[in-house]
């Protein structure tokens, strides 16, 4: 690009100034208003095309710029590379700008711009679009997951409550692809399964899926380390994808993600702003119905769409779908007790007697719990069955060797020397059972309250439960806490003898 040009009218005076009046550069800069420099430029100039003092005959202004800055081809007769066709070629993996000038000078030849001229158009070219088009993103590299802010009301046919439905909106990064459901909630179960619709949608998986911080997916936000939800992670290893949710407090990491939101927005809850849905299948079928148009609509200004786009480079970029759909399930940390049990949902299940007091890591399926140590399955049960405990035998030690220090003779002593009514109630919590081992917990933790409180009050607490015949740990715990074990028993009272009365028949009627 030619620099800035001063008017003819200084040049002539560094001219006449040169090569009349003869004074040196610096001063000739000092008098025009130029410096040094500049005045070295534009003699050399007008050496280079035969131009000294005085002028030539018939040179003015408009003469003498044109003999020093004759004109140049007109840009018009060159071919003008269609811009948005390059920045959409860049984002196909291992396409540069060096392939696509190389392709567009063989087509056009003479009328071609040279490779710098080629690059510098096409940069302003893309400085001129909108901030979020000024990211490349590659062919199926990324699909950026976001919630709408509205929400859409669903009412109940028969109670009338109204019930709120959040919108999710995935959209891929190359093509602007864009699809939308409703759930009730954002919750890590309707996240998750959000996702798998949304890559069902999209019919591949892209290598990298950007949410933004909500809790179901990134449990601790950070701009360098997030940590990622133990499910949401599983479920992305499952599809052989990576979560990299967009940086705290930066929304340009998520720009194609908030113009998807405001696309659905305007869209397709303009357009459903006067419905009444009365269920969420009714809302999902109707976004489901006005999201091909969403897709299929030109951009403004070209002739294509964003699912030609799609099919032209962000599906055959796509890594395929897993042939199994992703098992929803949670993660959670627990420790077993002394009976190597661990507690869920105030079911009990055991681990190897060996882990007794180390944390382990739970995934809950809706039918199935495994327990991992350190990354290797140690134990898996049926979620739910018969009974409190769920207890296999290879996980118990021969003769409870592991926990000799643990044994019901030892609970009976240290129940006895408290009082004749704790060692019965500790008696019934180790018969009736399985194993032994299963009445442990309640065992250690009725034999706690006595610190809590004291062994007194825990013996009459005991006593108290005996008589009402409800000797389990959260009753003896209710007692003292509520003080009952302080308040006198009541008695019980014979019963009173019915008086004499001519109505009543007595036994000898009935024979």
């Amino acid at each position: 690009m030619p620099a800035t040009r001063i008017p003819m009218k200084k040049i002539i005076d560094v001219l006449r100034l040169k090569y009349e009046a003869q004074l040196s550069h610096e001063k000739i800069g000092r008098a025009c208003g130029l410096s040094k420099g500049a005045v070295s430029k534009y003699v050399s100039l007008a050496q280079a095309k035969g131009i000294s003092w005085p002028l030539p005959d018939g040179v003015d202004e408009a003469r003498l710029e044109a003999l020093l800055y004759p004109p140049r081809e007109a840009p018009a007769s060159r071919a003008e590379p269609d811009y948005f066709q390059i920045h959409q070629e860049l984002k196909r993996k291992g396409v540069t700008l060096q392939l696509l000038w190389a392709e567009y000078a063989a087509v056009h030849e003479d009328r071609a711009y040279g490779y710098s001229q080629y690059c510098h158009r096409y940069r302003q070219w893309r400085d001129r679009q909108k901030r979020s088009m000024r990211q490349l993103h590659r062919a199926g590299e990324k699909a950026f997951i976001d919630y709408c802010g509205p929400t859409v009301d669903i009412v109940d046919r028969h109670s009338g409550e109204v019930r709120s439905a959040q919108i999710f909106v995935g959209v891929l990064g190359a093509s602007s692809y864009t699809y939308a459901e409703a759930t009730y909630t954002q919750s890590l179960p309707d996240w998750i399964a959000s996702h798998q619709r949304m890559l069902r949608f999209f019919g591949g998986v892209p290598d990298l899926l950007v949410p933004d911080n909500l809790k179901a997916a990134v449990t601790q936000a950070c701009r360098y380390t997030p940590t990622i939800n133990a499910t949401y992670a599983e479920m992305a290893a499952h599809y052989r994808t990576a979560v990299l949710p967009a940086r705290p407090y930066k929304p340009k990491d998520k720009a194609k993600a908030e113009v998807a939101v405001q696309v659905v927005e305007r869209w397709i809850l303009a357009r459903l702003r006067h419905h009444t849905f009365f269920s969420l299948a009714e809302l999902n079928q109707a976004i489901a119905e006005l999201l091909p148009p969403l897709n299929e609509r030109p951009f403004q200004g070209r002739e294509e769409s964003r699912r030609d786009l799609f099919e032209a480079i962000d599906r055959p970029a796509l890594k395929p779908l897993p042939q199994d759909d992703y098992v929803y399930a949670e993660w959670r940390k627990a420790k077993p007790g002394i009976d190597y049990h661990v507690e869920v949902d105030k079911r009990l299940y055991s681990v190897p007697h060996s882990l007794v007091g180390q944390t382990l890591d739970l995934r809950l399926t809706a039918t199935t719990l495994e327990v991992l140590h350190k990354g290797r399955r140690v134990a898996a049960h049926p979620r739910h069955g018969r009974g409190r405990y769920s207890t296999l035998t290879e996980h118990m030690p021969k003769s409870h060797q592991a926990h000799r220090d643990w044994s019901p003779g030892r609970f009976l002593n240290w129940a006895r020397d408290i009082g004749p009514c704790t060692a019965q109630v500790i008696q019934q919590q180790l018969e009736g059972r399985p194993h032994p081992e299963h009445g442990y917990r309640a065992c250690l933790g009725l034999l706690l309250l006595g610190r809590r409180y004291d062994r007194t009050r825990l013996e009459q607490a005991c006593e108290r439960a005996l008589a009402i015949r409800s000797v389990t740990y959260p009753s003896v715990a209710s007692i003292l806490k509520q003080g009952l074990d302080r308040q006198p028993q009541e008695a019980d009272e014979p019963e009173a003898e019915l008086p004499e009365h001519a109505n009543l028949r007595g036994a000898d009627y009935y024979h």
